[in-house]
């Protein structure tokens, strides 16, 4: 009897310690290793800056025409902007790299990456993980100092993923393709209702991995390009993305993190929420402007059920905003809600940076 109770103990001391063990797991977030390509090959693997040896690049496997460069002017009057650092991967015709990274299986992850174009206007980028992969365009700059991020989203099917980064394109010059500049990921935890909130993510406080030494935001892909977005509760249902805007390189109406609507027309972003039907609710959001020199008069357009408004924020630039409120009978037990810009924004002295309204602070309560 008292061996079985010492078994019983034994085992109930085991299953505890377990738990504890999966409570402080680590979570991941942060640069993939050598995420920033500042660790580089041996000169004698170097051709030139190509690089020569299937793992000569360290903590990355490659395939094909895969160069190291460095920022600043390059043979053939080319210039490469490696804002992040000093060093990155350009990836020639079907070029790859890829690296093995350990997760939990079923979580969710989202990898930032920041990345451009180099040559041609239909250049392309193609990230996969084991069951799940995404090709993205990157002929648009919506920065013009080479500092576009992107971040896309997967579920683990294991406790070790292979993430692949990989050019689809053939150009005249073999070496044309995509220039990688660093690569993080983070693990996206389950979201909760905040309490009187209909809103999951509200307030975008839970979202991508963002660089701390440089951002200019972090593009979010439309969900046709990203089934499971980097921004949980929300879907991008535009042609465009949309940008994830950190309060420690952006102004944002409070908290951490806001979102820049910066596709006009072709940029919108909505959730869907549990509702009563014929019961009113109140929707309001907060309206401004990122302080990244973004200019003239910021319009946003909210949908709720039947109901419309539309808000405007005079921007020069500098910051700022304001609430807007937009009362809603509801029509069935889901109702959808919608935020888009109609007008299209650059930065007030640099033409070829796109920009637009920043929303933030989402909510939803019901009337009594």
């Amino acid at each position: 009897m008292a061996s079985i109770l010492f078994l019983c103990i034994l085992f109930i001391m085991c299953i505890y310690q377990s738990l504890s063990f999966a409570a402080v797991a680590p979570f991941l977030d942060g640069l993939l290793e050598n995420g920033n390509f500042e660790e580089g090959p041996k000169v004698s693997n170097l051709k030139k800056r190509q690089i020569i040896g299937k793992y000569s690049l360290p903590k990355w496997e490659i395939h094909g025409i895969v160069e190291y460069v460095s920022s600043g002017p390059q043979p053939g009057g080319f210039y490469f902007a490696i804002p992040r650092g000093s060093h990155a991967a350009r990836l020639g015709n079907e070029a790859s790299i890829s690296q093995y990274v350990k997760v939990k299986p079923g979580a969710m992850y989202s990898l930032t990456f920041a990345v451009t174009r180099t040559c041609a206007q239909d250049e392309k980028l193609r990230v996969s993980v084991p069951g799940f992969s995404t090709e993205l365009p990157i002929q648009t700059l919506f920065s013009s100092d080479g500092g576009d991020t992107y971040a896309w989203a997967f579920k683990a099917t294991s406790d070790v993923v292979k993430v692949t980064f990989h050019n689809p394109g053939i150009q005249e010059d073999p070496t044309c393709g995509p220039l990688l500049d660093a690569i993080a990921i983070k693990e996206i935890l389950p979201l909760r209702y905040t309490k009187g909130n209909l809103v999951k993510n509200g307030d975008f406080e839970t979202g991508p991995h963002v660089f701390k030494n440089f951002s200019t935001g972090v593009l979010l892909l439309p969900k046709r390009t990203d089934i499971y977005s980097s921004l949980p509760g929300w879907i991008v249902e535009s042609l465009k993305p949309v940008k994830y805007a950190d309060s420690k390189h952006f102004s944002v109406s409070q908290g951490l993190a806001a979102i820049e609507l910066v596709g006009g027309r072709e940029t919108a972003i909505a959730q869907i929420i549990r509702t009563v039907p014929n019961k009113f609710y109140l929707l309001s959001f907060a309206l401004g402007d990122a302080r990244n020199g973004c200019h003239g008069s910021m319009t946003i357009e909210a949908f709720a059920a039947r109901k419309t408004i539309k808000v405007s924020f005079t921007s020069t630039g500098i910051g700022g905003s304001k609430t807007a409120i937009l009362k809603f009978q509801a029509l069935s037990n889901r109702t959808r809600i919608t935020f888009y810009s109609p007008n299209y924004h650059t930065k007030l002295h640099d033409y070829g940076h796109i920009c637009g309204p920043v929303l933030d602070d989402v909510k939803v309560f019901p009337l009594k």
